[in-house]
């Protein structure tokens, strides 16, 4: 009934998901995942690659040598927070063959109501300790939510070497735009794309007193993550330890991707993004509702709306026109 009645929100996150559960296409495994999804927000379950474990060493052991590290991971680890490849699924068919996984895909597709395409990858060498932020803020969708993040585990991760954090539930709070904080997103310079939201995701934490939890993976685990959970990267400490792992972020097709940080939606300003399926390499267009969309400048003061003023002087000019002297 949510696609049909809901067509633009994701099966997951439908108001209808529980009346719709039961009458899915969905097997036992899915519906779990798809019932933690729901619930809170992510959902863990086991890489689908029988050759996961081969791929898992071939990337580590190439990019070692990107970040200075011996063939084994080893060397000095201290200062590498922070440092990402991204996009590798470009130069690297084993990172692509995991973003392109058929199992994940045809899954995502499942759990949101529309075809599933990976656009961008992260390989990390070590944690992030990234502050606590959402994906919504960065990647983005019109109809809203219709994106998603996959994170690999590419090694066992305990609680010294920087595990994923994130908090339950947190996916059902507002997406955090910039109307709602009031600031101008379009053509702004930020360093950061989640500064200016820390605030608000902080009191949101306080005044509902969710919590916060950690994520100590097994070598092969995946985590999928809505787009408005608040996730992030607890802190090293050990900062001798690796923590490899692979993001892969996911669209949905048939919407518009942008990236709100830089948007002023009132005002029509959208920060669209260049979208490759890295599944096919071929580019995705915006659309909306079956068609595609281009960037449209905002209206210029000469083709707003005509306002009060202009009719005023208007009325004026017909009264003197009209024989009886009253405008109609």
């Amino acid at each position: 009934m949510s696609q049909t009645v809901f067509p633009g929100v994701p099966f997951i996150e439908s108001p209808l998901f529980e009346i719709d559960l039961p009458n899915s296409s969905l097997n036992a495994t899915e519906r779990e995942i798809a019932v933690q999804l729901n619930r809170n927000g992510f959902a863990v379950f086991d890489f689908p690659d029988p050759l996961l474990d081969e791929r898992i060493e071939r990337i580590r052991s190439r990019l070692a040598a990107h970040f200075g590290l011996a063939q084994d991971g080893s060397g000095d680890l201290a200062g590498l927070a922070g440092n990402r490849v991204q996009d590798d699924w470009r130069n690297d068919d084993d990172v692509r063959a995991i973003a392109s996984n058929p199992g994940v895909l045809d899954l995502l597709t499942k759990l949101y109501g529309r075809r599933a395409f990976p656009f961008q990858t992260l390989n990390f060498p070590v944690g992030t300790q990234q502050a606590l932020h959402t994906d919504s803020v960065h990647f983005s969708s019109l109809p809203e939510r219709f994106m998603c993040g996959v994170w690999l585990a590419m090694e066992d991760v305990g609680p010294d070497s920087g595990a994923l954090t994130y908090v339950p539930g947190s996916h059902r709070w507002p997406i955090m735009s910039n109307a709602i904080v009031g600031r101008r997103g379009w053509q702004s310079g930020l360093h950061s794309a989640q500064d200016p939201y820390a605030d608000a995701w902080s009191a949101m934490l306080k005044t509902t007193g969710a919590h916060q939890e950690t994520f100590y993976a097994r070598k092969g685990q995946g985590l999928i993550w809505c787009a408005n959970l608040l996730h992030g990267g607890s802190a090293r400490l050990n900062d001798q330890l690796t923590r490899w792992s692979q993001v892969t972020h996911y669209y949905f097709d048939d919407c518009i991707y942008y990236t709100p940080a830089f948007s002023d939606e009132s005002l029509g300003r959208l920060a669209l993004r260049d979208i490759t399926d890295a599944s096919t390499g071929r580019q995705v267009p915006n659309r909306y509702l079956d068609e595609a969309i281009e960037l449209v400048p905002p209206p210029s003061a000469s083709s707003r709306p005509l306002g009060p003023r202009w009719w005023r002087r208007m009325r004026k000019a017909w009264r003197n026109i009209l024989p009886s002297g009253k405008a109609t």
